[in-house]
């Protein structure tokens, strides 16, 4: 009779620790509200354009958008501008409630969606504290003379899916592939390459001499909604006032 042996402390299975966590850092002491990231990012994720009926209708499909907040009371109104995009958390509330497993987390930080599993439940839209993913109502369509724009590298996302910021995954890729180490600065998402004010730096927060990872340092760094534990990967810097130097 065979008898049946149990480890009774089995070793664990050892990970490779990740290579990389991407990072973004956000200055608002530096955005002028330009919307050129906003620009970009649709030009560059094959983003349909957003008509007059989809803003109507509050349909409005956009990865990254400039919130606008007033301080003050008239006449002494101040205008605040903040970006907002996917923050890539770590602890993410939208991961757990997919019923298909469409959003996930991968080893490099970064949050994932397979768009291809995706039956639009929207859980992960009602989970989201941050109102960053887009729910696409309609077939995308371009005017004949921007087919040719589209970017090869990016799928083109039928109806009835959720969509949001990748931190443009297709950049990340066509840098980190086959390298061991990819210097700072050697790439950017769109929104980054596409600021006219450094308002937005991205990089690997665990190399400690990347710039990002110096910015989070800041004292005025900030994650927003921090309370809740979702853990973003991204950090803002708070505005410095005129009147506090």
């Amino acid at each position: 009779m065979t008898t049946l042996q149990f480890q009774e402390n089995p070793t664990p299975t050892t990970q490779r620790p990740p290579r990389h966590h991407w990072n973004m850092v956000v200055d608002i002491d530096r955005c002028t509200s330009c919307r050129a990231c906003v620009i970009a990012c649709e030009a560059e994720n094959n983003i349909p354009i957003n008509t007059e009926d989809r803003f109507t209708q509050q349909r409005v499909n956009q990865w990254i958008r400039i919130e606008r907040y007033w301080e003050g009371e008239f006449p002494n109104v101040k205008a605040r501008y903040i970006p907002m995009l996917c923050q890539h958390c770590d602890n993410a509330p939208c991961e757990p409630v997919c019923p298909v497993y469409a959003t996930y987390h991968n080893n490099e930080g970064l949050n994932v969606q397979v768009y291809n599993r995706c039956v639009g439940t929207r859980y992960c839209a009602n989970a989201c504290p941050y109102h960053a993913r887009n729910f696409n109502y309609w077939e995308p369509v371009w005017p004949e003379d921007f087919r040719n724009y589209l970017n090869p590298d990016v799928t083109i996302r039928s109806r009835g899916i959720m969509e949001k910021c990748t931190f443009c995954v297709q950049r990340i890729r066509r840098a980190t592939r086959g390298r061991q180490d990819v210097a700072d600065g050697a790439f950017a998402p769109a929104c980054v390459q596409a600021c006219p004010s450094d308002a937005l730096v991205f990089g690997d927060i665990l190399d400690e001499n990347s710039k990002v990872a110096k910015l989070s340092k800041n004292e005025r760094h900030y994650m927003v909604r921090e309370v809740l534990g979702t853990l973003p990967s991204i950090t803002y810097l708070k505005k410095v006032e005129a009147d506090a130097l």
